[in-house]
């Protein structure tokens, strides 16, 4: 069997989101960014705004997020299934563009009120239930257009671990929020092979990304082992500081760049897809690869399964495209 050919694009690990969006025209494109009131999130919702798109900022923090101009603020709380059924129920219209960009790292344990560890109920299930829910507006932004995306924001502290499924919300294991959060990263990446497995035929795809290491508010909450462990994977050479701009980059890639029209599946790194090492291998021999346990379509399968079950009571709104 042949390997696929990765794919490639023009970019790199220095251009940024403006870069990828010289000469591009959004006019008419609905895009919705989550987590945009600060940091990556904020700067790829100004950057789709600036090439002309109509974008809606999902956010808790709805004052922040006001300053972005020529955008939509809306209240989400991706931790709060109730919040999202809100959300999903109130939006209107197609939807060409999903940035699935926020997150959430913990320094301990915290549950939501469903018993849910916060990680994985925040970066992953909130996502899952607010895709799942805008399914028939991301449908009707493919008639449209031709094709929606998903921009599934992962990271490469997703190579730290797979998905627990025996114990998805440390109920019988240790809690270490480092491990928890790299759970997080990986189901982020698995979304990605799965709904574009269920809906490539309605001409929804997504793809998962490594915006690299960008300092962010994200970062607040670190325990100081995890500082220490940030520390050391930038003294390795495993990570250099990317600027906003640059992190925001591979995000505008996977949402505009033709070279990802109509695939989707994929693990995006410095605004290329990333290749793939097997699960045993080291971090810092391999810090831009993609693990196999984040690309592995029954591993992606079993989740989106699980998912749907924990998330039940959020159904997608039917499609009249």
């Amino acid at each position: 069997m042949t390997t696929p050919e990765l794919i490639t694009t023009p970019f790199s690990a220095a251009s940024t989101a403006d870069d990828v969006l010289d000469g591009v025209d959004l006019a008419g494109v609905h895009a919705l960014v989550t987590g945009a009131s600060s940091g990556i999130g904020a700067e790829t919702a100004r950057a789709l705004a600036a090439a002309g798109a109509e974008v809606t900022l999902a956010v808790r923090n709805t004052a922040a997020a006001a300053a972005i101009t020529g955008s939509r603020v809306v209240h989400l709380d991706l931790a709060d299934q109730a919040s999202v059924r809100r959300f999903v129920d109130a939006w209107d219209g197609p939807l060409h563009v999903l940035v699935a960009n926020a997150g959430v790292v913990t320094g301990g344990l915290a549950r939501t009120a469903e018993g849910w560890e916060l990680q994985f109920a925040t970066n992953h299930l909130g996502h899952f239930a607010l895709a799942t829910g805008l399914h028939g507006a991301l449908a009707r932004g493919a008639a449209d257009r031709g094709e929606a995306r998903i921009v599934s924001v992962s990271s490469t502290a997703h190579m730290r671990a797979g998905v627990d499924f025996a114990d998805l919300h440390f109920e019988h294991r240790d809690y270490d929020p480092q491990i928890a959060y790299a759970q997080s990263k990986t189901a982020n990446s698995l979304f990605a092979v799965a709904a574009t497995e269920r809906w490539h035929a309605d001409g929804i795809y997504a793809n998962a990304v490594n915006p690299g290491g960008v300092a962010t508010g994200l970062q607040r909450n670190f325990t100081a082992r995890q500082k220490e462990s940030l520390a050391a994977a930038e003294a390795a050479g495993v990570f250099t500081y990317k600027t906003v701009e640059q992190g925001a980059a591979t995000t505008m890639v996977a949402a505009v760049a033709p070279q990802f029209a109509r695939t989707g599946g994929h693990y995006l790194d410095d605004c290329q897809e990333a290749y793939t090492v097997p699960d045993h291998a080291d971090l810092a021999d391999h810090p831009h690869g993609v693990k196999q346990w984040a690309l592995d379509p029954a591993l992606a399968d079993r989740l989106w399964t699980v998912s749907a079950e924990l998330v039940g009571n959020v159904r997608p709104t039917p499609c009249s495209c």
